[in-house]
């Protein structure tokens, strides 16, 4: 069996502290991170450039000199065809860098790597789109990653000042949660390259077809199940709709998983895939919304 390869893709701006800092606790976690790729804007810019060079100068030869780690380091400069993007002001730039960062999840994704995502760094308009372009790209291997800096570690290591800290520092990992939609639709993650047009198109159809799917599984449901359903789209967490059904967390967690059955046979899914009540709330949420069934409880 091939063994799988990690790699960490980073967005960069004005604080290159905040990918060492990432990378350091990613390999106290014992992540074995073999490449990094730095998503970046111009190096025209003073901050991004100097940026570059302090991570640059982390590397040397293959290896990560402050944990003496094998890892390689690339910069990804985002481009709006040949030109490097000074900064994002438009649709067509920002359509530009979700281009880019597409790119790159796609082919690191058919190598079959492993891919922890920080989006920490940079222009945060960066990061949302590198998040839009991961749900659709990555999978349950994958994970996205914020990370939090005590205001007095945060001054101390302005723009680079100090690019490592000690653990009880408490600079941390944040996970951001990330719900992989192109591996439960290929379809859409396919499509996704395709253009906002051809998206928007697949999208409607997609819609009517979720629709089906959700009333496929409403069907089959018992009546307590129903009740369970309407909750969780609702946005309730497993203890809430227990205490706003009056029954216990175990009976909860059993219509659950009878729910969550049904769905992997309405959405063609195998048996096993990794499934939660998250997935009940997105998918059911716009089906009660926009097409309410008789007996609906009130949502008030």
């Amino acid at each position: 069996m091939e063994r799988v390869r990690t790699v960490m893709v980073a967005t960069v701006g004005g604080q290159p502290q905040v990918v060492t800092f990432a990378l350091d606790a990613l390999l106290a976690q014992g992540v074995s991170v073999e490449e990094i790729y730095l998503l970046h804007l111009s190096p025209r810019n003073p901050r991004v450039a100097a940026s570059l060079k302090r991570l640059l100068a982390e590397f040397e030869a293959g290896i990560y000199r402050a944990a003496n780690h094998p890892c390689r380091v690339h910069r990804v400069p985002l481009k709006d065809g040949v030109n490097v993007l000074e900064d994002i002001r438009n649709q067509r730039e920002s359509q530009a860098v979700l281009g880019s960062v597409q790119q790159l999840l796609m082919e690191l994704k058919r190598q079959g790597h492993a891919v922890h995502l920080c989006v920490a760094g940079g222009r945060r308009v960066v990061a949302l789109l590198a998040v839009s372009a991961a749900a659709l790209l990555c999978d349950h291997r994958d994970r996205v990653w914020h990370i939090y800096t005590p205001d007095a570690i945060r001054a101390q290591a302005e723009e680079g000042a100090i690019m490592h800290v000690p653990p009880e520092a408490g600079v941390r990992l944040v996970p951001v949660p990330l719900v992989p939609w192109g591996e439960y639709f290929p379809a859409l993650r396919s499509l996704a390259l395709g253009g906002e047009e051809t998206l928007a198109r697949h999208l409607r159809r997609l819609s009517a077809e979720e629709e089906r799917r959700c009333q496929t599984v409403w069907a089959r449901l018992t009546p307590r199940q129903q009740d369970v359903l309407r909750a969780f789209a609702r946005g309730l967490r497993p203890q809430e709709v227990a205490q706003t059904l009056g029954v216990s967390l175990n009976t909860v967690n059993s219509h659950k998983t009878a729910i969550l059955a049904e769905c992997r046979n309405a959405w063609d899914m195998e048996e096993g895939s990794w499934l939660d009540y998250r997935f009940l709330r997105e998918q059911f949420a716009p089906f009660f919304r926009h097409r309410p069934l008789q007996g609906e409880l009130d949502s008030g």
